[in-house]
């Protein structure tokens, strides 16, 4: 039996169909470039600390794959029709073989756990990140996930944006992130971090970008008819083009108020345009959280 499904991988239809396969494979990626994975060149000590995180399991798979793989193509030529291999089943005591199958999972198994307790902790999306800059305050945003869109609220200069985070560069990005919806998950790939947002709950990301410019960010969590749309500009930028943004933004006539959130909250048929609010109501993260966390209060101050 061995050896007929030996033989039947090694037929020559299947070889041509294989090859086939193979040639498909490189055209339909020849149109991507590794240049622009955000993975494998990230803007982020975070995302760099992933990065180093995804090669050390890859290279823990290798070390299975690899030997499989030889031993494979090695037990197919041995023990082929007309092979130097015997048959020989007694194997009860073969302590090279024992040692294989069990030393090499347990190693496998201590690496694994080695890798998972230390970058726990190094990738702690609560944990303050250490910069090397003239200005190392966090800059604080609050980020909400809608039906389909993201809305920033920035507390400390009283504005906000729909479908645009932008920030400092090299400045701390403090992001406490809520949704007013169905659980939701906030990634911009190029900087690192994922984290889940859920309605009535807070959860906190921090990250840094070490150079400018524009990147993904989207919601990985599939949330319905709006999902494929639910992305936004994440921006980084030196300190002037940031003042001149500022400015932008705070010259907008759109205010965003309690009955203006109402309408932004209502779910989006295509991608929301982005949007900027010279103000926004005070506490308004807070008065999201109320709708769920203590509703009889928040109606009872007339929040939203």
């Amino acid at each position: 039996m061995a050896r007929l499904f030996i033989r039947s991988l090694t037929s020559a239809p299947l070889l041509h169909l294989y090859g086939l396969m193979m040639l498909c494979g490189l055209v339909v990626l020849s149109g991507c470039s590794l240049q622009s994975s955000p993975l494998l060149y990230p803007k982020g000590p975070v995302a760099s600390t992933e990065r180093e995180l995804m090669l050390f399991a890859i290279a823990i798979m290798l070390t299975v794959l690899i030997p499989v793989w030889g031993l494979t193509l090695w037990c197919c030529r041995r023990y082929r029709k007309g092979g130097k291999g015997e048959y020989r089943p007694d194997w009860c005591s073969s302590t090279l073989v024992e040692c294989g199958v069990w030393g090499g999972p347990l190693i496998i198994i201590l690496l694994i756990g080695y890798l998972v307790v230390v970058y726990t902790f190094r990738l702690d999306p609560y944990k303050p990140l250490t910069v090397h800059s003239t200005d190392t305050t966090p800059f604080p945003v609050q980020a909400v996930a809608l039906d389909w869109k993201w809305l920033f609220i920035y507390p400390e200069l009283g504005i906000a944006t729909v479908n645009e985070l932008v920030f400092p560069q090299s400045r701390p990005l403090a992001l406490e992130i809520t949704s007013d919806t169905v659980m939701t998950s906030f990634m911009i790939p190029a900087l690192g971090g994922q984290i889940y947002a859920m309605a009535g709950m807070t959860t906190h990301l921090n990250l840094i970008a070490d150079q400018p410019g524009t990147f993904t960010g989207r919601n990985t969590q599939f949330s319905g008819t709006g999902f494929p749309q639910m992305y936004f500009s994440a921006k980084a930028l030196p300190d002037k083009a940031f003042e001149d943004w500022l400015g932008t933004v705070r010259n907008a006539s759109s205010m965003l108020n309690s009955a203006h959130y109402h309408q932004l909250a209502r779910p989006n048929k295509s991608y929301a345009p982005v949007e900027y609010f010279s103000s926004v109501d005070t506490d308004l993260f807070n008065h999201i959280l109320a709708r769920y966390s203590a509703p009889s209060t928040a109606l009872a101050n007339g929040a939203l």
